[in-house]
């Protein structure tokens, strides 16, 4: 064992002396750019208002339109436009000596030798929550394991067709030459007790969609419009009666819309109101009562309901939905290689390279920081890789790297070893390892070790 950590220390040192010869060459060949003097504020000793004053208007020229921002008005005695919101202390507005990586678009990236004043701490101490920045997208579609709250109300609007009667509805049949009127002990459901062959009574449409009624054979109801089932009843009774002038009354329809309006009240729980929580399944769809899978995959939040409201349409009028997320898909990313920490990380905001690698704990020494690989699955599931280079961003020398790219979800990221990493990971599995550990030394070498001080004198 120590003859083999000798060997080692001394192919570091010698590792050592070549990186130490490679650092100098680079120090000379790019000199540390020399940064312009930036001009200092120092605030006066005096009131806020002398504080005010002492703002130049080479200061004021570099702000954005405070349009853009928030509503503005001017501050007497202080030059240019302030947003409301905009601290009027020493700190801010403040332009500084900086790099805006949109300065170089379409050409290519910026370097340090490209800074200028820049706007930068419009808000001061508020910086964190000041900027609104713009939407994360222009529209989010709805994906696998999405959690979707669907709210349900009763539209009570005028339906443009004629009401169809349902499984379930209550009417009342009656005639003035079939039978006598009903009487005070008539129950629904039933014929007046008082006349067995009266027609006058009040019906419940059957779960088969008929109605059942004397001296004729059962009559088909569900489907049918209220016209369109006296004039079946009054063709089915000529038979018996001259006149039998029938008429028929909805006493209890909706029925469908009802037992909808029953499913998804929550009112009694601490949801609360006419809702049902879904969640899209892997095969992209949600199930809805009455409707049964209704796809959503990719879907944005308006798509979905108008696709819920035309399917309940057309089965259930009366009816409208709103759709809300509560809950976004977890979307996650994978760290690994060279960094302190690899493993899963959840994607919880917009997030790139540099970040992903802050998420890790950071790089470890011997990270190939140039060539660090993003493997990404397309909306096919097809599987992309890119390359890119964070080690000019990573140390400082490169402002706005164009390889500062956003990731996706599921993205893979691979920190590789350096290649003189790899060579000395290939040295001590074939040689320390290997080699050494099943031939002995004095084989290699032609002398045996006998103790430390030979090893350490070798």
């Amino acid at each position: 064992m120590p003859i083999a950590v000798a060997t080692r220390l001394k192919r570091y040192a010698v590792a050592a002396s070549l990186l130490g010869v490679a650092m100098v060459a680079y120090a000379v060949m790019h000199p540390a750019p020399v940064e312009p003097t930036a001009k200092k504020h120092s605030p006066k000793p005096a009131a806020a208002e002398a504080l005010a004053k002492s703002v130049t208007a080479e200061d004021t020229a570099f702000h954005l339109p405070s349009s853009a921002f928030a509503p503005s008005r001017q501050i007497p005695g202080r030059p240019g436009s302030l947003s409301l919101c905009q601290a009027l202390g020493p700190a801010a507005p403040f332009p500084i000596w900086g790099v805006d990586g949109t300065t170089a678009a379409p050409a290519g990236e910026v370097g340090w030798d490209s800074r200028a004043k820049i706007e930068w701490q419009r808000y001061a101490q508020g910086e964190y929550v000041g900027h609104a920045r713009l939407a994360h997208v222009p529209e989010y579609r709805l994906r696998v394991d999405d959690q979707l709250s669907v709210f349900y109300l009763r539209t009570r609007e005028v339906q443009s067709r004629a009401y169809e009667l349902q499984v379930g509805d209550q009417l009342r049949i009656e005639s003035l030459t079939g039978g006598a009127s009903l009487g005070a002990g008539t129950q629904p459901g039933g014929p007046n007790p008082s006349i067995d062959d009266g027609l006058n009574r009040d019906l419940v449409i059957q779960p088969d969609g008929k109605i059942v009624l004397p001296l004729i054979d059962p009559v088909p109801a569900a489907g049918k419009t209220v016209s369109a089932l006296q004039q079946e009843l009054e063709r089915r009774y000529k038979r018996l009666y001259k006149n039998p002038s029938i008429t028929v009354t909805p006493l209890v329809v909706n029925t469908k819309l009802e037992d909808l309006i029953s499913t998804v009240d929550a009112r009694g729980s601490i949801a609360g109101g006419l809702q049902i929580a879904v969640v899209v399944t892997p095969a992209g769809k949600i199930q809805l009562p009455a409707l049964g899978s209704v796809y959503v995959q990719g879907l944005t939040l308006a798509e979905a309901k108008m696709e819920i409201d035309s399917r309940y349409a057309q089965t259930i009028p009366g009816i409208s939905v709103t759709v809300d997320l509560t809950e976004r898909a977890q979307r996650f990313i994978y760290v690994l290689g060279e960094v302190e920490q690899g493993g899963q990380f959840e994607l919880e905001g917009p997030t790139t390279v540099m970040q992903a690698i802050a998420l890790a704990g950071g790089w470890t020494i011997g990270a190939n920081l140039r060539q660090v690989v993003v493997f990404r699955r397309g909306p096919d599931w097809r599987l992309m890789a890119t390359m890119v280079d964070v080690a000019g961003a990573l140390y400082a020398r490169r402002p706005a790297p164009a390889d500062e790219i956003w990731l996706n979800d599921s993205d893979i990221i691979l920190v590789p070893k350096t290649p003189i990493e790899v060579v000395d990971e290939v040295i001590e599995q074939y040689f320390t390892r290997a080699a050494y550990a099943a031939v002995p030394l004095e084989i290699f070498w032609g002398q045996g070790f006998s103790s430390i001080s030979t090893v350490t004198s070798f």
